[in-house]
């Protein structure tokens, strides 16, 4: 089935919307005339982003519980049914080491929020009868770790794994699968300050605009394209020269 998502008048919900890729794709997809929700943990964040876009619609959520992504699920359901792409989006990220005390606690967090949110956002909204399009952003670390972010890393080569095998299984239903894979951006992910010296949001956010613009599926930026495309020599190379 020929599938290419139009980049004008969506509904969409992006998770993670008030920072960050999340809100850089917010902005775009606003400039494109969609409509555009955004869910978070935070209000003051969303209230934030929504002054800087009067057009967003805001909706509080914890992705990292249960009951949340189904309360969720259940008010785009009854408010606005006609919503037609989901972004997967929304992730945390610890700097931590095995050794470190709260090592798993926070490894369980990363995976809550990273994989078994976005799986379980994903069927729920697959039963969404106007639902279209399902944008996943993983990352250039699902196919290169940096040791520092172990679990992050996974979490990411998980949802490049399961992106590939829900495309192939939603092949033949009127829903694209769209995979984003940024390489590390100046965001405050994972802490403030961390990322400050690398390419910004608006510099992907446009790149992969283009790219869906020509219709493509998996949407690079960078070095995640390198990495995205690289053989196990490749790779190794860049796992030597991050991991020094």
């Amino acid at each position: 089935m020929i599938k290419n998502m139009k980049l004008a008048n969506n509904k969409i919900l992006i998770t993670g919307g008030a920072s960050g890729i999340g809100l850089g794709l917010a902005e775009r997809f606003i400039q494109e005339n969609n409509t555009v929700i955004i869910c978070g943990r935070r209000e003051s964040a969303l209230k934030e982003a929504a002054e800087k876009f009067p057009s967003l619609i805001i909706k509080v959520c914890d992705l990292g519980i249960e009951a949340d992504r189904i309360d969720l699920y259940n008010w785009i359901a009854e408010n606005h049914s006609d919503l037609n792409v989901l972004v997967n989006n929304a992730g945390i990220q610890n700097w931590m080491n095995i050794n470190d005390n709260d090592f798993y606690q926070k490894a369980e967090d990363e995976i809550t929020t990273n994989v078994l949110a976005p799986l379980h956002l994903t069927k729920l909204f697959t039963d969404l009868d106007s639902l279209d399009t399902i944008i996943n952003v993983t990352s250039g670390l699902a196919f290169v770790p940096l040791s520092a972010v172990p679990v992050y890393c996974g979490t990411k080569a998980f949802m490049r794994s399961f992106t590939l095998s829900l495309r192939h299984s939603l092949k033949d239903s009127k829903i694209e699968v769209i995979e984003m894979i940024p390489p590390a951006l100046n965001t405050d992910l994972g802490g403030k300050g961390i990322h400050d010296i690398h390419p910004a949001v608006s510099n992907f956010v446009e790149s992969v605009f283009h790219q869906m613009k020509d219709g493509k599926t998996e949407l690079t930026f960078g070095t995640s394209g390198d990495r995205a495309k690289a053989n196990n020599e490749v790779i190794a190379e860049y796992f030597n020269r991050m991991n020094p």
